[in-house]
């Protein structure tokens, strides 16, 4: 049996800044969206990935694809967010065997309503902490996070802005 690679104090400490970052932001900004609209981080995520796709509308593999969530989970969450009248789901028109799933015009309201806030939210718990080349460290790095994570991730299809 070989020895553990153990972390050097540099690492542990990167390690630890990462993960009580990882425990700590998710409530930080689940906490206002569900005081004001009733919906956690990843209900408005889902509105958020729909309102930005083209006529609103992924087909749901996408869509957990791009919300990093099981089809299972994506299916539930869309499901309470069908019960609000914010999505719908469909077969797709080209291809049956895929649903797809569609922001509804009260989800983009609500999604335009709750957008200033929750970036405002994101900025002031985020990047307000960071200066510019930091916030470009952190893209960086957080790929090369998702890429050891899953290599197909759809973060890392898109182009860097």
């Amino acid at each position: 049996m070989s020895e553990p690679r153990w972390l050097s104090s540099g690492e542990h400490e990167a390690w630890l800044a990462l993960l009580s970052t990882m425990t700590l932001l998710p409530g930080a900004l689940d906490g206002p969206l569900q005081q004001e609209a009733e919906l956690s981080l990843f209900d408005y995520n889902v509105l958020a990935m729909l309102s930005e796709a083209k006529d609103g509308t992924l087909p749901m593999s996408e869509l957990a694809a791009r919300t990093s969530a099981s089809l299972s989970r994506l299916s539930h969450v869309v499901k309470k967010l069908e019960g609000r009248r914010y999505v719908t789901r469909c077969p797709h028109t080209l291809d049956a065997r895929v649903t797809t799933a569609t922001i509804t015009v009260p989800g983009m309201e609500m999604i335009a309503g709750l957008a200033p806030g929750h970036v405002d939210n994101v900025r002031s718990l985020v990047f307000d902490q960071l200066d510019d080349d930091d916030a470009a460290d952190l893209a960086r790095i957080g790929r090369k996070l998702v890429r050891g994570l899953d290599p197909q991730h759809w973060i890392l299809r898109k182009p860097s802005p």
